[in-house]
């Protein structure tokens, strides 16, 4: 029994000092947590969908705290989240952030544009686009088999009865995961108020695109002509426009000859 004893002691002892050990250790290197970083974890709205370039809800709020991102990084959150995180750390300026949503670069749905051939394959767009870049005869042509819905996390995507995505810009949050997974590249994101959209993104030379889709932009230029604030200018076949100067007035559209210009109501 005696030599029980001494062995239950001894490694009671031991045990002890083990215990007295890890606690030194521990409070010698142990990490200082930043008491901001729990507050700007419960701003943040905890969506955990990367759309900010870290990985999660908390590698937004530690990248905000060591100063790789800035408190407005929640695409998600817009303003209000912004405004939050900008009062825990002490930020003074005015904070006004624009909304970014998706928008759609392609009006080429159902009695729109042409088709090269009947898809009976997997109905997604990565696996349409695979044969002969889908079945549109355009080449940039939104394939409509619903990506962008399923990798929308805030059910703001859905596919309207034209066979395009239909984007909610209530429920869009600009996180921008519908982008990544239009193999297209027709999908983009741009501020919310903006009044004027270009709803073509082809890459057919003018005739050729009209042609496949009655409202492709054939890059005639007229845009650019009849614009009363210099808001368009041509870039190649493109035209591009300057959010700072157009005020939506319309006249662009109306002159339009293929309605590939899109004014966007409010």
């Amino acid at each position: 029994m005696s030599l029980v004893i001494i062995a239950s002691v001894v490694l009671g002892v031991i045990g002890l000092l083990f215990g007295i050990g890890l606690a030194v250790a521990g409070e010698k290197f142990k990490v200082e947590i930043d008491p901001r970083l729990a507050q700007i974890m419960e701003a943040l709205p905890g969506s955990n969908c990367g759309a900010c370039g870290y990985p999660g809800c908390e590698g937004c709020a530690r990248a905000i705290l060591e100063g790789k991102a800035p408190y407005t990084a929640c695409v998600v959150g817009g303003e209000r989240v912004a405004k939050s995180i900008g009062e825990i750390l002490g930020v003074k300026e005015d904070i006004r952030v624009v909304k970014n949503v998706a928008f759609l670069k392609c009006q080429g749905g159902r009695g729109i544009t042409q088709e090269k051939y009947i898809y009976m394959g997997i109905e997604t767009c990565k696996a349409a686009n695979i044969v002969q870049n889908g079945p549109k005869a355009c080449p940039t042509g939104c394939l409509g088999f619903g990506d962008c819905v399923r990798a929308c996390p805030f059910d703001a995507i859905h596919i309207g009865e034209n066979g395009l995505p239909h984007i909610d810009m209530e429920k869009c949050t600009g996180c921008g995961l519908c982008v990544k997974a239009c193999p297209k590249g027709i999908l983009t994101l741009l501020p919310m108020n903006i009044p004027l959209l270009l709803g073509c993104k082809t890459e057919l030379p003018g005739p050729e695109a009209r042609k496949v889709c009655s409202h492709a932009c054939i890059g005639c230029g007229i845009c650019e002509k009849v614009c009363p604030k210099g808001a368009i200018k041509m870039n190649g076949r493109f035209p591009v426009i300057d959010y700072e100067l157009c005020d939506g007035c319309g006249v662009c559209v109306e002159k339009c000859p293929t309605k590939a210009l899109i004014l966007l109501k409010r």
